[in-house]
């Protein structure tokens, strides 16, 4: 936290720790929206110039992640509105950020029946351990909404596992 009120202060070298300590989080998010490489890092490079320019608006220091990440889904919907191409799930390649097992594969396969916002949701919630409370913030939407959610969308989820596996 005291990094934050160093940054808001004008210190430099401490907004680009901050940046350092929050770059593989903000990978993954922008990985999530877009499939292109030169998109994430434009996104995420566009968040980090407007957050630098807009530090001194946060007014909480201990939501610098969430206020973060916050701005990167808002640079990656402009990206995707941009291209009119809407792309969830991480593209998978031979150098992969992350070893992708079956289950991972698995997962997605399944997940993609949800909505796009269903999706957001379950990815920040699943992949990336986001509370639900931490989720409304991010989206913009109310906690509730958010658990509802997060409850239709397994019993969805459930329906189509059973469904696959000719249980239904």
């Amino acid at each position: 936290m005291w990094l934050v009120k160093r940054a808001q202060k004008g210190d430099a070298d401490a907004f680009v720790k901050l940046v350092e300590q929050n770059k593989i989080a903000m990978f993954k998010v922008a990985k999530s929206y877009l499939k292109n490489d030169e998109d994430v890092a434009d996104a995420m490079s566009e968040t980090v110039l407007q957050a630098f320019e807009h530090i001194g608006d946060l007014q909480h220091a201990e939501f610098f992640k969430t206020w973060l990440i916050r701005i990167l889904i808002n640079q990656c919907k402009a990206v995707l509105q941009k291209q009119k191409r809407y792309v969830l799930t991480e593209e998978m390649d031979e150098r992969g950020l992350e070893e992708n097992s079956f289950s991972d594969v698995y997962f997605r396969d399944i997940l993609s029946e949800l909505s796009q916002k269903d999706q957001w949701i379950f990815t920040l919630f699943y992949e990336k351990g986001y509370t639900t409370k931490q989720i409304a913030k991010i989206i913009d939407m109310k906690e509730n909404t958010i658990i509802s959610r997060l409850n239709r969308g397994r019993k969805k989820l459930f329906l189509s596992f059973a469904k696959m596996n000719g249980t239904s």
